[in-house]
């Protein structure tokens, strides 16, 4: 057993600035990841850092593009905060070696981006995120905070009460890749997950092939709920053949897109003819996509991204890795030809419900990055506006899970702040290997100390896994498929009931088949598929949840489009869509959005660019 004051699951963005957040408060802090930190996809974040910097642009105004790109559905505290925050936050960046692209003045350079009122997104070339994790890396070797890199944390240790916001978390269950021991990591003072996206829940999208929502899935099955998981970003410009991701940068930069008549389509469009490429993401991608079903495609599936006319010089100094991107993986010179795009799942604006702090209602258990919801994307994420989140609520879960002194939220969070009930017509089986929650208790139902607890999680972590190597089964990729090729053809952009109740009896088709998962290969070493057989679990969680959110929200908002429903009704659903775990059949209920900010309110108006 390994003992911190502090444990941070995954290293990506989120992580080591929470790492780095909880060591400048005194804690001694761990990382624990499944991927070597600059490993981490915060690496593949290619556009930019949203910040007020310029005397003339204000945090105010990043808040209002903020909530209004969020159709409303954002919570005004955490908007404020992060817009605050954030300038901060890029300063610190550069005082600790950021490499930001600059102006002849020496100054940060800052570009435009979609949905922005302001040109505030600060940049290192086309390859942002990668200097990040490396600027932030540097800081946590600096200060010699311990990284278990290759650990694959698989449950948490939490008190089995009924009601989640009694529980308790001490600490962390993993797998060590590389020998094959299962052991515990205890925190006497909190544990915070960090572990991104869920994008693997389809099968066409920019994540990397370990963005499988682990974290989401643990804390959901722990009893925290999950917030607003229907809402699924899909970018719209990614390399058909692929899903590799295009940055928005080139459109920032300048770029234009054109239909296969060679039309320049996006000011046709009315809710994005004063903005057209630069309208936020969820209004290009159905735009490209009603371009593609109408028969104005090419090949019958995307469009052209054009940025010739920027001239090879601007492109080889902002964007030159785009020109790399699209010549390996589609064989297009971009200096001389436009290139290939189409929408693909990009980001989660849902996830884990926490507060302001990263706090969940599970006392001890934090939550901070893509895998969080603290409700500052609502319906719609800007471009831009992920990597700055990383910073602000991970630098604020670190603070807080170490003591730090920071003012408790105006946000309320856990099955304490629901509101009314929710009714989804789509049962579902209670679905794992080996149980149906994650809280343990010790043997016998006696009181157990923390170290017994997280005790008696190894242990059965170790049998669970010991099923899994000794029973010749389903194998998970069969799983995972349907799961991923159902969750792209009927839960995409464009979503009808008939679709999403077809996506849910696949899943839970798939969820059965799990029971009797096996995995080939029984070596105890690098055993790859057994790391994927565990992730497929929770890939089916996130898909699920994701559906059953889809399926409640009968309305038009952000970038959740429903075919029966093509408005955003205020009147019924300015209200956050919740689920918990309820032993494996979700239960669904709301919580109302809060629009009054700490020093602003805000108005819900239509939304156009």
């Amino acid at each position: 057993m390994y003992k911190h004051d502090v444990i941070v699951v995954g290293a990506g963005g989120a992580g080591l600035r929470a790492a780095i957040a909880a060591h400048e408060e005194g804690a001694d802090v761990a990382l624990v990841s499944k991927l070597h930190p600059v490993r981490s996809h915060t690496g593949a974040a290619e556009g930019g850092i949203n910040a007020a910097l310029h005397p003339e642009d204000s945090w105010e105004l990043h808040a209002y593009d903020t909530m209004k790109g969020s159709d409303y559905l954002g919570d005004a505290p955490a908007i404020d905060t992060f817009a605050k925050q954030a300038p901060d936050e890029v300063i610190q960046l550069e005082h600790w070696g950021m490499p930001f692209s600059r102006e002849e003045d020496g100054t940060v350079s800052q570009r435009p981006f979609g949905g922005l009122s302001h040109p505030r997104t600060t940049y290192a070339g086309a390859e942002t995120g990668h200097h990040l994790l490396h600027t932030m890396y540097e800081q946590v070797v600096k200060r010699g905070i311990e990284v278990y890199d290759e650990w694959y944390v698989s449950r948490l240790a939490v008190t089995d009460h009924d009601r989640p916001e009694d529980r308790e978390c001490y600490g962390a269950v993993g797998y060590d890749i590389k020998t094959g021991e299962i052991d515990g990591f205890y925190a006497s003072d909190g544990v915070i997950l960090a572990t991104g996206g869920n994008g693997q829940a389809f099968d066409h999208t920019t994540n990397a092939i370990a963005n499988t929502g682990d974290g989401q899935a643990l804390a959901y099955r722990a009893g925290a709920p999950m917030e607003d998981m229907e809402f699924v970003q899909f970018h719209p410009t990614t390399l058909p053949s692929t899903g590799v991701l295009i940055s928005e940068g080139v459109r920032g930069e300048g770029g234009i897109l054109y239909n296969g008549d060679e039309e320049r389509f996006m000011f046709e469009y009315g809710y994005a003819n004063n903005e057209g490429e630069l309208a936020s993401r969820d209004v290009v991608s159905r735009a490209e996509l009603t371009e593609v079903n109408e028969g104005r495609g090419i090949d019958d599936e995307y469009v052209h991204l054009d940025m010739r006319h920027l001239g090879e010089e601007r492109i080889i100094d902002r964007l030159e890795n785009i020109l790399h991107l699209a010549e390996d993986f589609e064989g297009t010179d971009g200096l001389d030809d436009p290139m290939p795009v189409k929408p693909g799942q990009h980001y989660q604006m849902g996830g884990i419900e926490v507060d302001e702090n990263g706090k969940t209602c599970i006392d001890g258990l934090y939550a901070a990055g893509e895998c969080a919801c603290v409700s500052m994307h609502g319906s719609n994420r800007l471009g831009g506006n992920a990597l700055p989140e990383l910073l602000v609520f991970g630098s604020r879960a670190g603070q807080h899970a170490a003591g730090g002194d920071l003012e408790e939220s105006d946000i309320p969070t856990g099955p304490s702040a629901q509101s009314e009930d929710g009714d989804v017509d789509t049962p579902v089986e209670p679905g794992s290997v080996g149980d149906s929650s994650d809280p343990v208790v010790a043997d016998g139902g006696a009181v157990a100390s923390p170290e017994e607890l997280l005790e008696e999680a190894i242990r059965k972590e170790q049998e669970r896994v010991e099923t899994m190597l000794e029973r010749d089964g389903v194998n998970h990729a069969e799983v995972r498929e349907k799961v991923q090729k159902t969750m792209t053809e009927n839960v995409n952009v464009f979503r009808e009931e008939s679709n999403i109740k077809e996506a849910l009896k696949v899943i839970r088709e798939a969820r059965e088949q799990y029971q009797h998962v096996g995995v080939a290969d029984k070596s105890r070493t690098y055993n790859t598929d057994l790391i994927h057989t565990i992730e497929t679990r929770n890939v089916i969680d996130n898909a699920e949840a994701i559906a059953l959110g889809a399926l409640a929200r009968e309305e038009f908002r952000g970038a959740h489009w429903r075919a029966e429903y093509q408005e955003r009704r205020d009147d019924e659903w300015i209200k956050h869509t919740m689920l918990s775990w309820n032993d494996g059949t979700p239960n669904l209920y709301y919580k109302p959005v809060i629009l009054e900010g700490h020093e602003q309110t805000y108005e819900p108006k239509e939304r156009s660019y």
